[in-house]
């Protein structure tokens, strides 16, 4: 009987500590707490405002020059810098649905609640859901995109409250060693800022088969999963481009980040809110990359080029004279048609691949005109085109 009374009281004394322990961490999650460097017993102390004002003064007085901009464009960037989170359906091998949930980064441009962010974000998603830096929650419409870019544009609605928009900078004269901050959510973690330099200009990174970024910069600022679509800022707390891809052979950063510039993204802003739709350049043919020995093959008059497949009818191409081809061939496994124009170049910028006539059309606009070089059999001719718009774009 000793024992079993000896082992009730033990009972009751762990379940007492334990019910203290809970109180005692639930009042440091939810409890009041008093300002750090404030003391409750110190009346004449002034307001914990006033404090704590003069906390943040005291550390920033001890920072470093380079610590000091990346504090200030901090405070400055981090409200207005968005954590997207999506949600979509998908089917597995049995086609039953299921939820698949995403997340991405953007930041938000005007009071009204428009939001920069990268198309693949937000591609296919169902609902749309913006959480900023002060972590207040909003649904978000999709307004629009530019696949081919990878540049998307949503909306919320801040219902009276004011936003805190980022200011555009200009991509066009960037330097390579210029200091850079990237703030995004890597891996869910939300408002994470990393720093480093524009470590390239001027490159064409693909990113699928349909998208690229053109004229991207390239940084060493760490840029992981969840980045995407989030800012790259000067030390002026301007925008320069937009967190897109990552070049890695593991799946996290290995230093060479690839940014949207934002003056790509500033021209589709403003077509999809202006318009609702943006505005692409249509040259309006299909063609086959051929080279090397299948130029030698087909007997065309150059070793590389794009061999016009079909012309779009009544499209820019077709009513300048570029010809498609009138027969079938087939080399191998391979089925395509001859017999038309060959394009070696665009405005004197030579193509010989899909790819090299969308980097030219992205810098044009509809209405534009371009001279594409091409061989009609073996002669060389100079075919003047005045640019569509892209259907559906």
């Amino acid at each position: 009987m000793a024992i079993r009374r000896n082992v009730s009281y033990t009972r009751i004394l762990l379940a007492c500590l334990v019910i203290i322990s809970a109180a005692y961490w639930a009042g440091g999650r939810w409890g009041q707490r008093q300002p750090i460097g404030v003391s409750a017993l110190q009346p004449n102390a002034g307001t914990a405002k006033d404090v704590s004002v003069a906390n943040v003064a005291a550390r920033d007085a001890a920072l470093t020059d380079e610590e000091a901009i990346n504090v200030r464009v901090y405070r400055q960037v981090s409200p207005a810098v968005a954590n997207i989170l999506t949600k979509a359906t998908e089917y597995d091998f049995f086609m039953d649905p299921v939820p698949v949930e995403g997340a991405g980064s953007g930041f938000v441009i005007d009071d009204k609640g428009y939001i920069l962010t990268n198309f693949h974000v937000v591609q296919e998603a169902q609902s749309i859901e913006v959480v900023l830096g002060d972590q207040s929650r909003y649904p978000a419409k999709f307004i629009g995109a530019d696949q081919r870019n990878d540049v998307a544009l949503v909306k919320i609605e801040p219902k009276g409250k004011h936003l805190v928009a980022l200011p555009l900078g200009d991509s066009a004269g960037l330097q390579v060693g210029q200091k850079v901050l990237a703030i995004g959510n890597p891996f869910g973690f939300q408002s994470t800022l990393t720093t480093g330099v524009v470590s390239a200009i001027g490159r064409t990174v693909q990113t699928s088969q349909t998208t690229f970024i053109d004229e991207a910069i390239q940084t060493d600022a760490a840029i992981n999963r969840g980045n995407s679509g989030g800012p790259l800022i000067n030390s002026r707390g301007e925008v320069i481009g937009i967190n897109s891809a990552i070049y890695t052979p593991t799946g996290t950063t290995a230093g060479i980040g690839f940014a949207i510039p934002i003056n790509t993204a500033k021209r589709i802003a403003h077509d999809l809110i202006t318009d609702g739709r943006v505005h692409q350049a249509f040259l309006g043919v299909s063609s086959y990359a051929v080279g090397g020995g299948l130029a030698e093959a087909l007997d065309l008059p150059v070793q590389e080029g794009l061999l016009v497949q079909t012309v779009s009818r009544g499209g820019p191409a077709a009513q300048a004279g570029l010809h498609g081809g009138d027969r079938i061939a087939q080399l191998g496994m391979r089925r395509f048609y001859v017999g038309g124009d060959v394009i070696v170049a665009i405005d004197g910028q030579k193509v010989s691949s899909e790819l090299d006539v969308n980097l030219v059309l992205n810098k044009k606009r509809p209405g534009e005109s371009i001279t594409v070089t091409a061989y009609r059999g073996g002669k060389k001719i100079e075919i003047p085109v005045k640019l569509g718009e892209r259907p559906g774009a």
